[in-house]
């Protein structure tokens, strides 16, 4: 069995790295999207919006209109586009944290006390946890991972792969209720009450089933990870400037004097302390600031709606930086102030590859939303499970199917379920399948597939990630090296349901 997975993989690999450059890739995405585009509208594809009733097409990009808005959007496509801005603001923290040393102190003492699968465990719970803080996880935590793995001697990628399968394949789950929670269910409400005038689907109506399932996509990631993704890696050799550095000049690395040793180790302790006793005063800052319903850093909204946590990812690298700076001052490793305009100058021009990627494939996305492609498959595919006229079981696994297939082509997952919940909530009512249960089927659908689609925004940033330790990986090793965590997924999250509906227990907070 385990040949036969081996060699699948390997072909999807392969395939996959045989496309052109992922920037090259995007481009002609682009160009096919256009023709599409201009095909499908001869065709007169179309579809009937399920809400409000109204007529969709397929639009012509080739068109005047199109080239209108081609012309006159391009730029905002690329200024527009989520991953640009908050990756970029956290690297400018996060780039200072790293080069002052202090990144790398801290995750030595990380690994000391985690490794091993209980190491893989934490970071794909902490991935888990991260869809609190919006798209933190993607921009803080994946290359932080890849750093953690590292210094544990294990594969980067490996540490890549865990935490984007915890940050984007588990993004349903979670141990707090969240902004994810609060959109499904205002739009599972008015969707039932297409059926029952009364009926309401609790923001908390998920809850249990959500708790239980963050341990589960942990368990089941450090599972793949141990099982078939690291073992895979092993072939991947990591272009790693410590090594030549080491080859370069073997008796200084070799050779350290004792007392070397214990001056940096004092430097070291003393920047810790002074980064520690900063984020205890950052700490009361924030705390502070969200004390309270009328505090500055909340407004009068609740904390998980607050300009504090829709501004997380500013936070923390404004905190990165600070602690990087203060870290580098009281360690020695920076005598000079200009060493933190160095860093952040570093950490961007890094940057580079990433930005010509994500200019074209934000045109990529735009222009496949302005054609409607996504929108008609969407709502043809919610048809097709209507005429499948199967027991209430198999349609609520025929749907987790379609919602995942659906996810490989359409990102947003309030947009999918705008889309969905008024065909499928009402139709699956009648066949006395509970809203609750339906909304819960979207979700494991929704998020088991994020990890392998190229089409999800944030797939272009984990691959620039894996691309600063070997820069010739390509679309094909992402997915490939993801897959088994979907799979994983869609299997355990689907048997969880069965079991958990079998068994007639509360899914959450009714």
């Amino acid at each position: 069995m385990t040949s036969v997975t081996e060699r699948l993989l390997s072909r999807i690999e392969h395939a996959g790295n045989r496309l052109p450059h992922p920037t090259l890739l995007f481009i002609w995405l682009c160009g096919l999207v256009l023709l599409i585009s201009g095909l499908a509208s001869a065709l007169g594809l179309s579809a009937i919006h399920p809400v409000n009733g109204e007529q969709l097409t397929a639009m012509n990009l080739l068109s005047a209109e199109g080239a209108a808005k081609i012309l006159t959007q391009t730029v905002s496509n690329f200024t527009g586009f989520a991953p640009v801005g908050t990756v970029l603001i956290a690297m400018l923290g996060l780039g200072v944290a790293e080069r002052s040393g202090l990144i790398a102190v801290l995750l030595s003492s990380i690994v000391r006390g985690a490794r091993g699968n209980l190491l893989t465990f934490l970071v794909v719970f902490a991935g888990v946890m991260s869809s609190l803080a919006a798209d933190a996880g993607y921009v803080v935590l994946i290359p932080l991972a890849a750093l953690v793995f590292k210094s544990a001697g294990r594969h980067p990628l490996a540490g890549i792969a865990a935490a984007f399968a915890g940050v984007s394949g588990g993004y349903s789950a979670n141990l707090l209720l969240g902004p994810f929670d609060a959109v499904l269910a205002g739009i599972s409400t008015e969707a039932v009450r297409l059926v029952d005038p009364g009926g309401e689907v609790n923001i908390a109506a998920n809850y249990w089933f959500m708790v239980t399932s963050v341990f589960l996509v942990s368990a089941l990631a450090t599972l793949v990870t141990a099982r078939w993704v690291e073992p895979r890696l092993v072939s991947i050799e990591i272009e790693d400037d410590d090594k030549a550095a080491a080859k370069e000049k073997p008796q200084e690395k070799a050779v350290i004097k004792k007392g070397n040793e214990q001056q940096e180790e004092f430097n070291q302790s003393r920047g810790l302390k002074a980064v520690a006793l900063f984020t205890l005063i950052f700490a009361v800052i924030c705390a502070s600031g969200l004390a309270g319903e009328n505090a500055w850093l909340r407004q009068g909204m609740a904390i998980i709606s607050s300009p504090f946590m829709k501004g997380i990812v500013v936070v923390i690298s404004i905190y990165a930086l600070l602690c990087g700076y203060i870290y580098g001052r009281f360690s020695g490793t920076w005598r000079h102030s200009h060493k933190l305009v160095e860093a952040m100058e570093g950490s961007m021009a890094t940057m580079a590859g990433y930005l010509v990627l994500m200019f074209f494939a934000a045109q990529f996305v735009a222009y496949f939303a302005w054609s409607n492609l996504g929108i008609i498959l969407a709502i043809h595919g919610a048809e097709l499970l209507t005429q499948l006229n199967a027991p209430a079981p198999l349609m609520l696994v025929a749907f987790i199917l379609i919602a995942a297939t659906i996810n490989l082509f359409v990102g947003s997952g309030g947009a999918k379920w705008a889309l969905l919940a008024p065909v499928f909530i009402p139709m699956l009512m009648l066949v006395g399948i509970a809203p609750e249960i339906t909304q819960v089927a979207f979700r494991i659908g929704d998020s088991s597939t994020n990890i392998i689609t190229p089409l999800m925004p944030y797939f272009g940033v984990v691959l620039a990630f894996a691309q600063q330790y070997r820069k010739d990986i390509g679309i094909g090793t992402i997915m490939s090296m993801m897959l088994p965590y979907s799979v994983a997924f869609l299997i355990g999250w689907t048997a969880l349901l069965v079991l958990w509906v079998g068994m007639d227990w509360p899914l959450g907070v009714l």
